[in-house]
């Protein structure tokens, strides 16, 4: 008799955890449908030049580190945007992998754009790494690191 209270409390056990583990996927597929989303609009503010719509995206405590720039916050990413100083011409991601846990994100990819600052022209071909945090149920950037893609 001592084996029936056990059994049925791992047979409750395992009922659970695959409710559990079936509850949570549905939520991590909107999660991820949503940051593919936001990515659409990082991009998009990018190449329009909407500082309000980065404004929005970017936690307080961001930070952006990019080849041959300082590292910046938040508030110095947003006073460049918004001198207009550049202008992309070309802001598209591939190869995007988006992985959740939880209340974090991490998305990577391949960031190729064309920018024109002070009359030239300059390209650039990174892989990046992008790191998402859910704050008051709004999904926030909290960290932007690119580095030069590998060429073949």
């Amino acid at each position: 008799m001592r084996f029936f209270p056990c059994a049925v409390s791992l047979i409750v056990l395992t009922m659970l955890t695959a409710t559990t583990s079936l509850s949570s996927q549905p939520s991590d597929s909107v999660s991820s449908q949503e940051l593919e989303r936001l990515e659409k609009v990082w991009n998009e503010a990018h190449e329009h030049g909407d500082a309000e719509a980065l404004d929005a995206l970017w936690a307080n405590d961001m930070e952006i580190a990019v080849p041959k720039m300082p590292v910046m916050s938040k508030t110095d990413a947003l006073k460049f945007a918004r001198s207009g100083r550049m202008k992309f011409l070309r802001y598209q991601t591939s190869d995007i992998h988006i992985r959740v846990y939880g209340d974090a994100a991490v998305v990577t990819g391949r960031l190729q754009r064309t920018r024109s600052m002070n009359g030239q022209e300059m390209s650039d071909d990174w892989r990046f790494t992008k790191t998402y945090v859910r704050q008051a149920g709004q999904w926030r950037v909290v960290a932007f690191h690119a580095s030069e893609a590998a060429q073949p």
